[in-house]
């Protein structure tokens, strides 16, 4: 008996359970990933959780799990950052963090968000074409169509990736072999080089190669940079002339006064 009984709590506190309860008024931490969460094999990402709460351990789930491999830390200021190196298919998956006061091991925090990290290279490339193609005007709409080779005949998602991003810029289902991406109204901060990926929605979460990259390019629309200039220049007309009218007031008043100064000596 007292064997099972230490084998069920051996199975609870590596599950990550321990008897923990979730104080509802510790605010959840976020969970970010750099350089991104989408990454080739052998990469080495950075996972940081964060929160507002000081003094406090944080701890690291896949899914429900506790990661062992990486230990828990100990923050002052809020801040811990999980190291994971030389990544492989295995280490995809759904990954969230929570804290608790070092005075309070036994009360946690809700778990943050969950962040889907993605190892690429498991599936065949997909393709990515824009519609339209090459420069556009800010303010249009453009459609990023990722389209997969082959037949898979389980769920998968589409992800858009933009270089220099963190996360994917969509995620979405696709209708059939592919998935219009559409970037509506779109500014100078949206030209770019993008890729895309399709990934199984369970685990093990294989997930293709990036598309070839494709780049965005957005120019101003006709007339905005003399328009802007038209605006600067009423702007600066503005003020000149509010400093213009400051400065007549005070000529003005400076002359009264000293024209009134003989009158109150007598």
């Amino acid at each position: 008996m007292i064997p099972k009984t230490l084998s069920l709590l051996c199975l609870r506190l590596c599950a990550g359970q321990g008897g923990r309860t979730t104080d509802e008024s510790l605010p959840k931490p976020s969970l970010r990933a750099w350089p991104s969460s989408v990454v080739p094999p052998k990469s080495t990402v950075t996972l940081q959780c964060q929160t507002s709460t000081k003094n406090v351990n944080f701890v690291l789930r896949k899914g429900k799990v506790v990661l062992q491999s990486v230990q828990s830390q100990a923050s002052t200021e809020g801040l811990a950052e999980f190291h994971l190196t030389d990544l492989k298919t295995d280490n995809a998956g759904e990954y969230t963090c929570e804290y608790y006061r070092l005075g309070s091991p036994d009360v946690s925090s809700q778990p943050s968000d969950v962040l889907l990290l993605l190892v690429t290279g498991d599936l065949t490339k997909p393709s990515l074409q824009a519609h339209p193609r090459g420069e556009v005007t800010a303010g249009d709409t453009v459609t990023l169509q990722c389209q997969r080779p082959d037949n898979i005949f389980v769920p998968v998602m589409f992800a858009l990736l933009k270089a220099g991003a963190a996360e994917p810029i969509r995620v979405q289902s696709p209708a059939g072999k592919e998935t219009d991406f559409s970037l509506r109204t779109v500014t100078v901060s949206d030209a770019g080089n993008y890729s895309c990926v399709y990934f199984l929605m369970r685990a093990p979460f294989l997930t293709s190669q990036p598309s070839d990259r494709l780049e965005i390019r957005v120019t101003a629309p006709p007339g905005a940079t003399s328009g802007d200039y038209t605006t600067g220049n009423l702007i600066r007309l503005g003020l000149a002339a509010m400093i213009v009218l400051i400065m007549g007031a005070l000529v003005v008043e400076a002359w009264c006064s000293q024209k009134a100064s003989p009158r109150g000596s007598t």
